[in-house]
């Protein structure tokens, strides 16, 4: 299985929904950096369950515990592994799963790969695995406090609720003011009441997540099959439930004219710059100068309460209606987790620039 990501810095992950403890170990961390243990544990606790009314139940403290790597409160350069113990598990919600295939899960696919899967929660496919995530995600966002590089995400849709895609129309700050993420107040009480609908309803909705990274210099990525934009495809295209990554004007575009889309270059305050950005600050696989803005599209949480029809492992037919507890959308947990994945990105992207240094 491949459980590590990046190239000189790195996320391997390890531990299961269910099980003890998860985890992951981080190598790559540049020596002498502050570890500020508050912001990373308020890094997880963005991701948490049992956060707010639209969430699933499940009560986790999810406290991160660093075993290696620091000392006196600075990175020493060496590895950093981290734990966070699993408290409010539930396997037994679990049992009447043991041989069903649920719709859109990993049941399936993991039981005909490995002939052995962990039923309780999805194990190493559940989504509560992306919480290494947002560990490796702060302490790379400790190391990018170094530079000009920001990044934020937002809740831009859910269901048929939907921003403009104009990231520049809304204030970042107001992000975490509501439960939804959303920037804009009145929409988010729409997005918030419209979840609640479908979670007494037993059933769920999916909805999309813009991202922006700014300040990013010019000069990162690769030619050929190192794009920039290709490892951010990549890296959000491994969050679980994500189906779809664009940047810049991504399919908009697509119906454009070129005289439409192409961004002309200017002098600015001394320095190049682009008219326009349609391009997304990325151009030939290359960072330009200009605002990094990508838009995330999840899918609807496939765990609902209400009755569907599908086979177990000896090819039986059920009808069932799952139980435990769940997120009627996960779209306002993954904004974290975008936010970190894009964070581990631009850091393993600027270590590996030759003519960009930290």
């Amino acid at each position: 299985m491949r459980n590590t990501f990046g190239n000189l810095f790195t996320l391997t992950t390890f531990g299961e929904s269910h099980g003890e403890a998860i985890g992951g170990v981080v190598d790559g961390m540049p020596a002498g950096i502050d570890i500020d243990m508050n912001f990373i544990q308020a890094e997880l606790n963005r991701r948490r369950p049992g956060q707010s009314p639209v969430t699933t139940a499940r009560r986790e403290k999810d406290e991160v515990e660093l075993l290696s790597g620091i000392f006196e409160g600075k990175s020493t350069g060496a590895p950093i592994c981290f734990i966070v113990r699993n408290h409010d598990a539930r396997p037994e919600d679990y049992e009447n799963l043991r041989h069903l295939f649920r719709p859109s899960h990993a049941d399936y696919t993991y039981h005909y790969k490995y002939g052995n899967r962990d039923f309780r929660g999805g194990g190493r496919s559940s989504a509560r695995i992306t919480l290494s995530r947002c560990v490796g995600g702060a302490l790379a966002k400790l190391v990018l406090r170094k530079t000009p590089i920001r990044i934020y995400a937002y809740t831009s849709r859910i269901g048929n609720l939907a921003l403009s895609e104009d990231y520049k129309r809304y204030d970042a700050s107001l992000v975490e003011s509501n439960p939804m993420r959303c920037p804009d107040p009145e929409t988010a009480r729409q997005m918030e009441a419209y979840v609640k609908e479908l979670k007494m309803q037993g059933d769920s909705t999916g909805g999309i997540v813009t991202c922006v990274i700014q300040g990013c210099p010019a000069g990162l990525g690769e030619p050929e099959f190192g794009k920039l934009h290709a490892g951010l495809g990549a890296a959000m295209l491994s969050i679980n439930a994500v189906k779809g990554f664009e940047y810049g004007e991504g399919f908009g575009g697509a119906t454009l004219r070129g005289s439409q889309q192409n961004d002309a270059f200017v002098y600015r305050n001394g320095v190049i710059a682009t008219e326009t950005n349609h391009s997304g600050g990325i151009q030939g696989g290359i960072s330009n100068g200009e605002d990094i803005y990508f838009r995330v599209a999840l899918k609807p949480t496939p765990t609902i309460s209400k009755q569907q029809e599908t086979i177990d492992d000896r090819g039986n037919a059920v009808r069932f209606a799952a139980g435990g507890r769940h997120d009627s959308c996960i779209v306002p947990r993954a904004v974290p987790i975008i936010e970190a994945m894009a964070a581990m990105t631009i850091l393993d992207y600027l270590m590996l620039s030759e003519t960009i240094k930290l």
